[in-house]
């Protein structure tokens, strides 16, 4: 109790010199965890965000509460197909946890910031490591549908960086490293854990765009061009805002289309949504896995 007080206390005094718009969102990020700490009696070790097509993953928590982010004050809402709208609380190989089943994309139409919110207010609620899911359109000839991709760096050209604007000194610097977004030792990890599982896992760099098109062949190419082996609409964001507050991250894609193909390829939302679930499984098991080593 003293602490949040006294946190508050002393950002209130320093509030003259602090930038309206950034006072404004620390406000907002404080109030939303404040309602949620109300609502929840532990304090999750992990955050874990679930991209299209993954939402079975909850079916593996001891759930302790569920809270539609409607509920929550000033969260987005989910507006995607595959996406439930819903912030899970539970223990997951025994460690509590916090589940986004559902993200905020930029194609829905929130700005940068509005897609990171949810990532800050998890780091207000403690958590100590981030993990991302995502489905994403494989550019390396080499993949294919279905397979797992551990992500190890990302390209955000065609992203809009959340970080533009008045920076939150109280959330990280303003020119934050990016050498390593996604932590090696949770890459080693996870690769010991599907050779032990027996999976064939691929390991590459994603590349995000705004989406919701999905990519031209020309674009495909570019992209593969470029150095990325993986496009998808989200993530970088996330990590991006992850990596200024100081949270260690993992990330992994599932490979639900191959666009970098010569022949004819349309690709439709139904057909990712399959394609993820398909993969679901495996990339549950190294998650589970992963957590239980923490």
């Amino acid at each position: 109790m003293c602490r949040d007080v006294c946190n508050g206390a002393i950002y209130l005094i320093f509030a003259p010199f602090i930038s309206n718009k950034e006072f404004a969102m620390m406000q907002k990020i404080k109030e939303a965890a404040e309602y949620i700490k109300s609502q929840v009696s532990t304090v999750p070790l992990v955050g874990i965000v679930l991209g299209s097509g993954l939402g079975s993953f909850t079916q593996e928590l001891e759930v302790e509460k569920e809270i539609d982010y409607a509920d929550i004050p000033h969260f987005p809402v989910s507006t995607v197909e595959g996406h439930k709208s819903k912030m899970i609380f539970g223990k997951l190989s025994g460690k509590n946890v916090v589940v986004m089943a559902g993200r905020f994309h930029f194609y829905e139409g929130y700005t940068a910031q509005e897609v990171v919110f949810p990532i800050r207010v998890m780091k207000m609620l403690e958590i100590q490591q981030l993990m991302l899911s995502n489905a994403a359109g494989g550019t390396n000839p080499s993949f294919k549908v279905g397979d797992l991709m551990i992500i190890t760096d990302h390209i955000s050209q065609f992203h809009v960086n959340p970080l533009i604007g008045p920076n939150i000194e109280s959330l990280g610097t303003r020119f934050p490293d990016m050498s390593e977004p996604y932590k090696k030792d949770l890459i080693a990890k996870a690769k010991n854990i599907a050779a032990a599982a027996g999976y064939d896992v691929k390991t590459g760099v994603y590349i995000g765009v705004t989406g919701p098109t999905f990519e031209t062949k020309a674009e495909y190419k570019m992209v593969h061009t470029l150095g990325a082996d993986a496009v998808g609409m989200s993530t970088v964001q996330e990590v991006i805002a992850a990596v200024h507050m100081g949270l260690p991250v993992f990330a992994m894609s599932v490979i639900t289309d191959m666009g970098i193909r010569e022949e004819d390829n349309v690709i439709t939302h139904e057909e990712v949504l399959e394609a993820a679930h398909a993969a679901e499984p495996k990339l549950t098991h190294i998650f589970k896995e992963m957590i239980a080593q923490l």
